[in-house]
């Protein structure tokens, strides 16, 4: 299986290489595994960007020192410190657009759940109380610290998160005034990590972990993201 690593220089351009490796996938049939930390950035949803306090909200989060972008896909405001917030994908060919997204949903949180506890975290489905981000498939111990969402595209799906290794406190903080230009019910304290759950805080440390989990008993071919 092709492991990808590293990040694009840009926010747009990491987009981009994403949304590259899905058109890949789609055309060759072979699935691809990345993990990587994505630029310092708050990723506003769509429902976001429709609040009335969406302005305020951007601007908290560039008063934090982050920058302000919008995705394309659904969901809350997510926050990644450049560093200790890793993003996680597999990406997937598929022959139905209407089957398998289940099976993917449980076989990826699977995958997480096994490589938090190889590093240590007893880690429980499900999330507290106003987390960010909130949805179906996440992971908590001590505070939420793994989101996971899937999108579909016609040859390819990816499913893919968000692991809070570290650095919580200065998550908690920029999402707690994010949340709250927005309107939208949130508590800093739900807001957890690997390093707070008892496993190690060294992000290298815990991407080699998902990965391995990821790839499986697949053959891993490493290879460096294109620019």
């Amino acid at each position: 299986m092709r492991v990808v690593r590293g990040r694009a220089a840009s926010v747009s351009a990491d987009r981009d290489a994403t949304r590259r490796l899905l058109d890949e996938v789609d055309e060759s049939g072979e699935a691809v595994v990345r993990v990587w930390a994505p630029h310092r950035q708050v990723a506003f949803g769509r429902r976001d960007a429709r609040e009335e306090g969406y302005p305020a909200a951007a601007a908290a989060a560039q008063d934090h020192g982050f920058e302000a972008v919008e995705r394309s896909v659904g969901g809350r405001a997510v926050a990644y410190d450049g560093e200790t917030t890793l993003a996680f994908a597999r990406i997937t060919p598929h022959e139905d657009m209407r089957r398998g997204m289940d099976e993917r949903y449980e076989s990826l949180t699977s995958d997480v759940e096994q490589a938090l506890c190889d590093l240590g975290v007893a880690a429980e489905r499900g999330e507290p109380a106003d987390s960010f981000c909130p949805g179906q498939h996440s992971l908590q111990c001590d505070g939420k610290l793994v989101g996971i969402a899937q999108r579909v595209t016609k040859g390819a799906a990816i499913t893919s998160g968000i692991c809070l290794v570290a650095n919580h406190d200065e998550l908690a903080a920029v999402l707690d005034d994010v949340y709250e230009a927005l309107g939208v019910a949130f508590d800093p304290e739900s807001v957890g990590s690997v390093a707070k759950a008892g496993g190690p805080a060294d992000p290298e440390v815990v991407r080699e972990a998902l990965e391995a989990a990821l790839v499986g008993d697949a053959e891993m071919v490493v290879e460096q993201l294109r620019a």
